[in-house]
């Protein structure tokens, strides 16, 4: 491989997407992946992508356009991202979706997923967000094993689960448990693939996403390089004209005739980079994102004077880490369960616990009290833990407390009383007594007269349908209590290299730094500090992956 096309560097879905575009405008195309295994964050998410006016939402005669979209998102976003850009995702994401639909094999439907903020200008209470279609494994024959697999929090026991299955188990909505045993019966039935391992060949979710472009990238024989990690841009007059890397250990050195895409994710991994950018305590520990994300990418474009922008944003997620564990348990939906509050240091609620998971997050920083609670502590009851799952804790009926793995008893507080609660946590046991007071009492009237839990459309998506006036909110009365560490986590970094609406990397005066874009994480977000809906981080960097696809090749 001494000279190509198009490299393009990283293999999340942003990245094949941007590969399997130029490709399909007659380019040759390669792309190499520093870690073992293929599919980077994306392959691990809940392969959701947000796109406002898709053909899939058209066809189903959702009433959405390209004005509302860009209305809606001024609306959350404001003024920090140009106008060009915005305009840029909300034409081109539908085009993006439409075009793989035909060209590819990758399939979705829309889902009635409200966007985050509903209420704002613009907004919806579904089908923007897009799940993707489960495929079989058998399509991606030895490469199946080369793709990195779900994590444990997005399965049940190993067993794959759509977006309305999920959702479906943790709100207990009806007939949820026939959709439990269908799935089961399912999986163990599958005879060759148990005789094989305890992995689901049912791809479903950001497996099903990767799989499927990946299939699509196996059958246009577009060579992907494993363990081959960008070390630096070569940068000639101002064009980049290739790329070194480092593979199996050695340097190596690839000439490109057109462009670098950067799809290679952010820098939530690099502690050093934490500390530079980012707010304070940090930790990639907390982060839910793979851990080959380090910034080599944004790097690189440093080095070659490529400016950058939001870097000390992050797509911010609460976070359970257990000492010892691999990942930790990002809690995406969780929190809008009735019966828990969090609470911070002084045992005091900060913000509204069923927002969405950015803000959740940013909240453990950024606060009306204006007090840095890393951890913050989620207290719940004995009804809550027999009842519903959070992070690490199976629901109680099925997962009693003796059946839990000694690391989550470790962090796991239990007590009889409030008062040894708070002592043993470490907060002001009156605070905390009258957080629980409010609560119980919002509980009756429905109404969360603090941080308005439960008012949006969005914050009653995940609670309990059961429990009335208020989804989201239940009383916290019945011991044992409970509390667990929660940490402002990520699912990545939003700071990387500026990009025009073309996805090219602009320097610091503004221009254009020829033949180099860069999409996903690896630029800087064209959704600025917010997140306007599920799917918000990868539908875009699979827009602009297949905006750089067709700019490079020359594609109307």
């Amino acid at each position: 491989m001494d000279e190509i096309d198009v490299l393009v560097v990283g293999s999340g879905a942003g990245a094949l997407t941007s590969a399997l575009t130029a490709s399909l405008g007659g380019a040759s195309v390669a792309i190499i992946e520093k870690s073992e295994q293929i599919g980077g964050t994306s392959a691990m998410s809940g392969g959701g992508i947000w796109i406002p006016n898709s053909h899939y939402a058209r066809e189903q005669g959702v009433d959405d356009s390209p004005e509302e979209a860009f209305a809606y998102m001024k609306a959350v976003i404001g003024d920090q991202v140009e106008d060009d850009r915005l305009h840029a995702f909300v034409d081109e994401a539908p085009r993006m979706l439409e075009f793989l639909h035909n060209n590819t094999r990758l399939k979705y439907e829309p889902y009635p997923y409200p966007d985050y903020y509903p209420e704002k200008a613009g907004g919806k209470t579904g089908y923007r967000t897009h799940s993707p279609m489960p495929m079989n494994a058998k399509h991606l024959g030895d490469w199946f094993h080369k793709m990195r697999a779900t994590p444990p929090q997005s399965s049940v026991n190993g067993v794959s689960i759509t977006f309305s299955e999920g959702r479906s188990f943790l709100t207990q909505a009806p007939g949820w448990k026939f959709t439990m045993f269908k799935m089961m019966a399912r999986y163990y039935l599958d005879i060759p693939s148990r005789l094989k391992g305890k992995r689901d060949r049912r791809l479903t979710l950001g497996n099903a996403l990767v799989g499927r472009l990946l299939w699509s990238i196996r059958e246009r024989k577009i060579p992907l390089y494993l363990n081959a990690g960008l070390k630096r841009l070569i940068n000639e007059d101002g064009k980049i004209t290739g790329a070194v890397y480092e593979f199996d250990g050695e340097e190596k050195t690839i000439q490109v005739k057109k462009a670098v895409v950067l799809g290679a994710g952010g820098f939530e991994h690099n502690q050093e980079m934490r500390e530079a950018y980012l707010p304070q305590p940090s930790s990639g520990e907390w982060s839910g994102s793979q851990k080959n994300n380090t910034g080599d990418a944004i790097r690189a474009g440093q080095d070659i004077g490529a400016k950058t922008s939001l870097m000390k944003h992050a797509w911010w997620a609460p976070s359970i880490k257990i000492p010892n564990w691999p990942q930790p348990f990002i809690l995406f939906a969780e929190r809008s369960l009735p019966g828990l509050v969090i609470v911070n240091k002084q045992g005091n609620r900060f913000s509204n616990e069923a927002a969405p998971y950015l803000e959740s997050g940013l909240s453990m920083y950024e606060n009306d009290q204006n007090i840095v609670s890393v951890p913050s502590y989620i207290v719940f009851d004995a009804t809550f833990r027999h009842k519903f799952p959070l992070g690490p804790l199976g629901p109680g009926y099925a997962f009693p407390d003796t059946m839990l793995p000694g690391a989550v008893k470790k962090i796991l507080v239990k007590t009889d009383t409030l008062e040894e609660l708070a002592e043993k946590i470490g907060v002001d046991a009156d605070n905390l007594k009258e957080t629980v007071r409010k609560n119980n009492e919002y509980a009756i009237t429905g109404k969360d007269l603090e941080y308005g839990r439960g008012d949006s459309y969005y914050d009653k998506f995940y609670g309990d349908s059961r429990t009335k006036p208020n989804p989201c909110i239940a009383a916290i009365d019945k011991a044992p209590y409970y509390a667990i560490p929660v940490y402002p986590g990520d699912i990545g970094t939003k700071g990387g290299l500026h990009t025009n609406a073309h996805a090219q990397v602009v320097n610091d005066d503004g221009d254009v730094i020829s033949g180099l874009y860069a999409i996903g994480n690896s630029s800087s977000s064209v959704m600025g500090d917010k997140y306007p809906g599920a799917g918000a981080t990868i539908g875009p960097a699979m827009t602009f992956g297949y905006v750089a696809g067709r700019a490079i090749t020359g594609q109307n």
